[in-house]
């Protein structure tokens, strides 16, 4: 049976920039099946073009870019800046959990510069939670519940830093030396976003950027570039690491406690 990992963040490109590298070894090395879901569809990415305009585009290049590693895309339909922890939101990344029905998740880290990405983190870390439980939006027409509850883990803050600009460091980092480049050409498809960041966030020079976060995660480990995450291991979270296991260059603690994997 192929083995599933689902990463669900804010924004369409947020994957491209913290866990694209890793998406694709997994595919690639060991055969995963890749999803890749938004919350929204990025209708407040840009200057000129109106929600409805530039969502339509914002959908199609994340598409083009989960097909560059044969991944899924989905998105959740929320509104940029009007994500909130509330019952439709959390229906809705539930319903995703139950459809998809991965091994492991990946999320926004729970304290981030964006609360976009801190609410993003809150709703899936519930969601991996309930979604096993039958009576958990039991009357939706869900498809069942899942078999456990699934690895979780944290991707990167942007630019490692917490919400303080305070470092924020990995439990362990991943080696994306050899997949930078489809990192980079999965980021590019997100043409529309160039502008927006240069006028809004003051950044130009897009995959440059990218590849700079990517360097500074690397060099901490000896490696051109890397992708850092932290795994959830709160009660009742299976505490096997199974993306360390299988990707990791940085040591990690293997944790006691449950190891019960959803099939």
């Amino acid at each position: 049976m192929t083995n599933i990992i689902l990463s669900l963040l804010a924004h369409p490109d947020d994957a491209e920039f913290l866990c694209a590298g890793t998406l694709t070894r997994l595919t690639r090395e060991h055969g995963w099946n890749v999803h890749i879901a938004t919350m929204t569809a990025g209708d407040c990415g840009s200057m000129e073009l109106a929600p409805d305009s530039i969502s339509t585009i914002r959908r199609a290049e994340a598409a083009r870019a989960a097909a560059i590693i044969g991944a899924t895309y989905h998105c959740l339909d929320q509104h940029d800046l009007l994500i909130f922890y509330n019952e439709p939101a959390l229906e809705r990344v539930t319903r995703l959990l139950r459809e998809v029905r991965p091994r492991i998740v990946l999320t926004h880290a729970p304290r981030d510069y964006m609360v976009d990405h801190e609410v993003t983190s809150a709703l899936v870390r519930a969601a991996t939670f309930g979604a096993p439980a039958p009576n958990f939006f039991r009357d939706h027409n869900h498809p069942p519940p899942l078999d456990a509850v699934p690895n979780l883990y944290y991707c990167d803050p942007i630019e490692g830093k917490d919400l303080f600009g305070e470092p924020v460091a990995p439990g362990f980092s991943i080696d994306i030396s050899n997949v930078i480049d489809t990192k980079s050409e999965m980021l590019a498809c997100h043409a529309s976003q160039r502008e927006w960041l240069l006028r809004h966030h003051g950044i130009d020079q897009y995959l440059e950027t990218m590849r700079g976060w990517s360097a500074e995660r690397g060099k901490a480990i000896g490696v051109a570039h890397a992708e850092g995450f932290r795994q959830h291991n709160g009660h009742a979270y299976p505490r096997d690491n199974p993306l360390g296991e299988l990707l990791a260059t940085r040591p990690f603690r293997k944790r006691s406690g449950p190891t019960r994997r959803p099939k």
